[in-house]
């Protein structure tokens, strides 16, 4: 493709990409390129302007604009091709998504995790295989308790447990989705171990592996919503003071 076609005009891209600051330069770089893209100004598939031009747009050294795009392709958001150029491969900021799910209100990240986990059980209680019931019952045996391994060891434990129930789901979307809520749902389980939240206890783990046991959906979601209810009472209680 012609440099032409791919570029849009110098000047206007001049006009809206400032020169990167000197404080964080690879940072400034990566958010003036982040923001063509996630504005649709690059479209999905379009190549992006080459290494000498972005390096005159953003008076930064070619370094410092290698950096930005290997950051950007890190995030899913380009994509280089040998002897090709660098394209736009998603206008989806999955990373600007994920510090704000981290921003939002514990009510709020326990509320996305309880949807989560109700549509993963009762998917899994549709669509689990053998397989998938022996690790989610491993998994379940594993967990323990805080006591026993202390919290750090805990939450890793519990969450290897529920991403079992979402693995057992079947749907890949809903395990990305997950493995993207992670670490404020990590947040939420610290909340927990804290002492403001009361941890579900295992018997409360067990109702929804019985639940995925015996292929019933239904029970599986009241068995979720169970587990969920005594956590979600008390932040309402908590926010209401």
């Amino acid at each position: 493709m012609a440099a032409g076609l791919f570029i849009k005009s110098s000047d206007d891209l001049m006009n809206r990409m400032q020169p990167a600051t000197r404080t964080n330069l690879t940072d400034s770089a990566t958010s003036s390129l982040r923001a063509e893209i996630v504005s649709g100004r690059w479209g999905v598939g379009e190549r992006i302007p080459n290494e000498a031009a972005l390096t005159d747009l953003l008076s930064v050294s070619r370094g410092t604009v290698r950096e930005a795009v290997r950051v950007l392709v890190s995030q899913g958001l380009l994509d280089t091709r040998q002897g090709s150029g660098t394209y736009v491969r998603s206008a989806v900021d999955t990373s600007a998504a994920l510090d704000r799910v981290k921003r939002s209100g514990l009510r709020d990240q326990w509320e996305a995790r309880a949807a989560l986990d109700l549509e993963a059980a009762r998917l899994a209680a549709l669509r689990h295989t053998p397989a998938d019931l022996e690790r989610i019952r491993q998994l379940l045996a594993a967990r323990g308790t805080v006591a026993e391994s202390g919290s750090e060891a805990f939450i890793h434990r519990d969450l290897a447990f529920h991403k079992s129930v979402v693995a057992a789901s079947g749907n890949k979307a809903m395990m990305e989705l997950y493995d993207f809520f992670t670490a404020a749902i990590t947040e939420t389980i610290h909340a927990t171990l804290d002492g403001d939240l009361p941890e579900p206890d295992h018997q409360a783990h067990a109702a929804i592996v019985d639940a995925i046991a015996a292929s019933d959906p239904e029970r599986a979601v009241a068995a979720v919503r169970a587990f969920m209810a005594p956590v979600l009472a008390q932040l309402e209680r908590l926010l209401s003071q």
